[in-house]
């Protein structure tokens, strides 16, 4: 059962497991995960040794961005159930001692939705000004080419502005124009906001993470975006990113919504481009904003000028370059969330490890251990702690995300041949993290009795959890030792950290360190041994030996100075 006798920062020795409800575990056999599917896999979680289930959206909703766009905030969209399985979900978490983390996404809402409806049924609607509508550009037509209030391209591609025959007006959306853009600047869309988080507090929710909130706050007079050499639309980013507003309503959020709060709680804000100075700003705790930020700064390395699906050579040193950054920057104020993976990212193990069948769990193994030894709370998203891989995807049919349809479908508009974009699909395509959960080598991986909504991943007989629970060496088991670890070393949970070797091209080192004790991560990046620098094993030669990925990575680094390929392990040195 849970405790509400924590200390406020409980979450810095937390682990959060980010489930994507729609391909987690589907209980009836429609295809489609749903909320029965999560609480059957509650026992899961908890052997796992997580403290918090953060919980993708299952609100009432169209799908048009599976879920992310929201047509009812109180209701359970029947594709997932019911509100009332909703709330078993909750107390049977916290029965396993797990918290709850709603999805909250308040910068756009559904087209559906009963406020835009509202909005678009007339210019004089009391909701009208809800969202962000403009008449059409001086001079033009409305509907016609050039006729958009300004030049911003969507996230999702195409323009950023939709036009609205009936009231002669276009409504801004920065992803689908499906997803209409509130107008954080109405005090009005502000309070039914937060009455609506209260409401969800009410029922036990445990808090939660919030939806690019860094793009609430648009720009004064919504100004053209820089159009570059090739662009299709001018660049909306940079004006829309963390404008200045955004800390004067995440002030209000809280002391609206969780300041008098009596249970412990988690704020978490996503948000895309945010540097380390804006972190520290968002997480000081004296500001009273967010717990922590989601930030993009190292899965958005390797994108080339045409965005995230162009891709560029990268290596880990700019990868651990990054990371470390940031480690750096907030080592005294403000704190980050630690993750490789999400719903939007592809699979790390093809990322940024190694995914060779030879290699797979190795480097899956490596890459959490550096991940669960830094400073920050980690996350694992579904299929992780498995070491699930990307797709081979090969055509456009294989493909269900929105993103990567549009994407595919203005380049093709453009002239540019399927084939040249598949690499890139391939790579970083978000579908890469919403294949099925595999939970065992049955048909379907176990995920559904079913025709899963989109086909599981290869590999599936080889890489599941039925084969690895219990099984010494597992990636499953690995990560439920650093998961302990987080939670029984202080040094891990609230240490200082110290980079080191940073101009070693394989090997990824830090140290920790807190009220005597120390740590040493040593991670080798490549599948040739690694010789650890003598200098920094001068000392250890008497350490104790914690979460290594091998017994011959144990054994040979303290031996001989040698870490074997794709082999991490951890040193701690008390007193």
């Amino acid at each position: 059962m849970l405790s509400d006798d924590l200390p406020r920062d409980w979450w810095k020795r937390a682990v959060v497991y980010h489930v994507y409800p729609r391909s987690f575990s589907d209980s009836d056999g429609d295809g489609v995960g749903d909320l029965r599917g999560v609480i059957s896999r509650l026992a899961h979680l908890q052997r796992l040794g997580v403290d918090v289930l953060w919980l993708g959206p299952v609100y009432r909703s169209p799908q048009d961005d599976n879920g992310y766009d929201i047509s009812d905030y109180q209701d359970v969209d029947p594709l997932f159930g019911t509100l009332a399985d909703l709330d078993e979900l909750i107390a049977r978490a916290h029965e396993h001692g797990i918290r709850v983390l709603m999805d909250l996404v308040v910068n756009h809402t559904s087209d559906e939705h009963a406020w835009f409806v509202d909005s678009r049924s007339s210019r004089t609607s009391d909701r009208r000004d809800w969202y962000v509508w403009r008449p059409p550009r001086e001079g033009h037509v409305g509907g016609e080419p050039g006729a958009e209030p300004n030049n911003w391209g969507s996230f999702f591609s195409g323009s950023a502005w939709e036009w609205d025959a009936a009231t002669g007006e276009y409504y801004l959306h920065l992803f689908s124009r499906k997803q209409p853009d509130l107008d954080w600047e109405n005090p009005s869309v502000r309070e039914a906001v937060f009455t609506m988080m209260r409401w969800w507090l009410d029922r036990g929710v445990d808090g939660f993470r919030m939806d690019v909130i860094n793009l609430i706050d648009k720009p004064e007079g919504l100004p053209d975006g820089e159009l570059r050499p090739g662009d299709l639309w001018g660049q909306m980013f940079p004006l829309v990113a963390t404008g200045p507003r955004v800390h004067d309503h995440l002030q209000q959020m809280h002391r609206e919504v969780f300041a008098d709060h009596p249970r412990a709680f988690l704020t978490v804000g996503e948000m895309p481009g945010v540097t380390a100075e804006e972190a520290r700003l968002f997480t000081d705790p004296a500001r009273d904003e967010v717990d922590m930020v989601f930030q993009f700064e190292h899965v958005d390395l390797g994108g080339g000028p045409g965005g995230k699906f162009d891709r560029v050579p990268m290596g880990m040193p700019q990868l651990r370059e990054n990371l470390m950054h940031w480690q750096v920057e907030l080592a005294e104020v403000g704190w980050n969330s630690l993750y490789w993976n999400n719903h939007d990212q592809p699979r790390v193990v093809s990322r940024f490890g190694d995914d060779d069948p030879a290699w797979r769990e190795r480097s899956a193994r490596t890459l959490a251990t550096v991940l669960h030894t830094l400073r920050g709370t980690p996350y694992v998203y579904q299929g992780e702690e498995l070491g699930m891989t990307n797709v081979p995807f090969s055509s456009p049919a294989d493909f269900r995300d929105i993103e990567s349809l549009n994407y595919v479908r203005e380049q093709t508009a453009a002239g540019v041949p399927f084939e040249d974009l598949l690499p890139g699909l391939r790579a970083v395509g978000r579908d890469n993290a919403r294949t099925p959960v595999q939970w065992s080598g049955a048909p379907h991986a176990g995920f559904t009795t079913g025709e899963p909504w989109i086909p599981v991943a290869p590999g599936h007989a080889e890489v599941n959890a039925e084969s690895q629970v219990g099984v010494e060496g597992s990636v499953l088991e690995h990560y439920r030792a650093l998961i302990a670890l987080r939670h029984d070393e202080r040094a891990v949970s609230h240490g200082t950290v110290t980079p080191l070797a940073m101009d070693h091209p394989d090997l990824w080192a830090f140290a920790r360190g807190h009220e005597g004790t120390r740590l040493l991560t040593l991670a080798s990046f490549t599948r040739e041994p690694v010789r650890v620098p003598a200098d920094l094993l001068a000392g250890w030669q008497d350490a104790e030996v914690l979460v290594p990925t091998s017994q011959e990575a144990a054994r040979s680094v303290l031996a001989d100075g040698v870490l074997p390929g794709w082999e991490s392990v951890v040193l701690r040195l008390r007193g």
